[in-house]
């Protein structure tokens, strides 16, 4: 299958509109009236987190040094954070002591002594599969790479992988039997396994799982092993069907919704293309659509 364009641009836009649309309806009471405070740019359009500013700064890195520069990459999340963006604690934390000159190997272990295991990388992933995802040996090194900067435990750097190789299978138009194989080969802690396994059979047998059973078995957390297999399995499942459908459904599960809508949106960009995704005007909309096109056509 050609890659075209369009699979880049539903991607990197999926992500960003699955983050801005899931966004108001993340947290609790006061995280959402917060974000109805500052949720709109100044002339009124939805506003996105730093799930989608990372990914921007990843594509940066990408379309400037065409591999993933881990000292540029970490100076480049310290100088974006904002915290109207509405960072993880953990994550503020690294990218404080990064910005005033600490190394980042060792900001990323000062939080957790074995690196945050957040879903954080996870999220920011997909430009590193739009570049890569012809040569899986340096997709899942670049993945690697592009999460251990902030999310060193194997739990984050196994969700990232498992984006990266769910887009990789996106933009070839087919969730096949080796799509099942890789993730089990290359995200091979048991607690993921176990949740593939879940996803694939419901999705073999036709059956659509409520919500409650969703968020039991995969959970809707801000962890990567609570986030990451409900996001692909929401994307599989609602691939055939409308954008506004899936994100209807993230946004019902509650928990990490905008990571979530995120992850989701990205894969089933990347499998429908911009031209299926609603015609919604978000925070810099064009320059995501650029970013994409960059991507395209510069990358290896």
């Amino acid at each position: 299958m050609q890659n075209t364009i369009g699979q880049y641009q539903g991607c990197l836009l999926g992500l960003a509109l699955g983050d801005a649309l899931g966004a108001p309806y993340e947290g609790g009471p006061f995280e959402r009236f917060v974000w109805r405070i500052i949720g709109k740019t100044s002339d009124g359009l939805p506003r996105w987190t730093d799930d989608t500013q990372m990914s921007i700064d990843v594509a940066e890195i990408l379309l400037k040094y065409k591999a993933i520069d881990q000292i540029e990459l970490a100076n480049k999340f310290a100088q974006s954070y904002q915290w109207s963006r509405g960072y993880g604690p953990g994550a503020v934390k690294v990218l404080n002591a990064i910005k005033a000159g600490v190394d980042w190997k060792s900001a990323s272990t000062r939080q957790f002594k074995n690196g945050s295991f957040g879903n954080g990388a996870a999220m920011r992933t997909p430009p590193v599969a739009l570049f890569f995802h012809k040569d899986i040996n340096r997709l899942l090194d670049e993945t690697r790479k592009a999460a251990e900067i902030t999310h060193a435990h194997p739990l984050a750097i196994d969700g990232a992988k498992a984006i990266s190789l769910a887009i990789s299978s996106a933009l070839k138009g087919s969730f096949d039997d080796s799509f099942w194989i890789d993730l089990n080969e290359h995200c091979s802690a048991p607690i993921f396994r176990e949740k593939f396994g879940l996803i694939k059979a419901w999705l073999h047998n036709g059956e659509l799982v409520n919500h409650q059973t969703i968020v039991k078995k995969l959970g809707n957390g801000i962890s990567a092993h609570e986030s990451v297999a409900t996001a692909i399995y929401i994307a599989m499942r609602f691939i055939n069907c409308s954008f506004e459908e899936l994100i209807k459904f993230v946004i019902s599960l509650k928990g990490d919704v905008d990571t979530i809508g995120a992850m989701a949106g990205a894969i089933w960009g990347a499998y429908n293309g911009v031209t299926n995704l609603p015609n919604i005007l978000i925070e810099q909309k064009d320059y995501i659509l650029q970013l994409a096109s960059l991507i395209h056509e510069q990358k290896p």
